[in-house]
C-alpha cells in the first residue's frame, strides 16, 4: 500500500448521488492543496468512479467544478485514489477498466488507512 494519508475522504456513491461525489472531490482537492496527503477511498457503489471516463459527465453546476476536472487536478497534485477490491468484485468491475492511478486495497488496508489518518470525511 502507498504512503499514509493524513486526510481520507470515503465515498460510497457514484452518479446515483452526484452532489456527494462533487463535494467529496472538492474537499479532497482542498485538503491536498493545504498540504495534506489526501486520499479518496471509493467503497460500495462509489467504486464505479474509478472507471476510466465514468466521471466525465458529472457536473452539478456552480459554484462547483465538473468532477472530471476536480479528479484530474486531485490526481495531478499527488492525491491518492484507493478502491475497495471486494467492492470492485461485487460490482463486476474488472481491474483493466480502472484509471491507471487507482490503487486496489483490501478490507485490512482500509482499517489501517482510516486508523492512521489524521482526519476523515465520510460520505457513505
Amino acid at each position: 500500500m502507498s504512503k499514509d494519508s493524513s486526510f481520507v475522504v470515503t465515498l460510497g456513491f457514484n452518479n446515483n448521488n452526484e452532489n456527494y461525489v462533487t463535494v467529496a472531490l472538492t474537499v479532497a482537492l482542498a485538503a491536498q492543496k493545504k498540504g495534506e496527503q489526501a486520499c479518496l477511498l471509493l467503497l460500495v457503489d462509489g467504486v464505479h468512479l474509478g472507471k476510466e471516463g465514468y466521471v466525465d459527465d458529472i457536473n452539478i453546476g456552480e459554484p462547483f467544478r465538473p468532477v472530471r476536472d476536480l479528479l484530474a487536478d486531485f490526481l495531478a497534485s499527488g492525491g491518492q485514489l484507493k478502491i475497495c477490491g471486494a467492492c470492485l468484485h461485487h460490482n463486476k468491475i474488472a481491474n483493466d477498466e480502472l484509471l491507471t492511478s487507482a490503487e486496489i486495497i483490501t478490507g485490512s488496508d482500509i482499517v489501517d488507512l482510516l486508523n492512521n489518518a489524521k482526519s476523515t470525511l465520510q460520505l457513505n
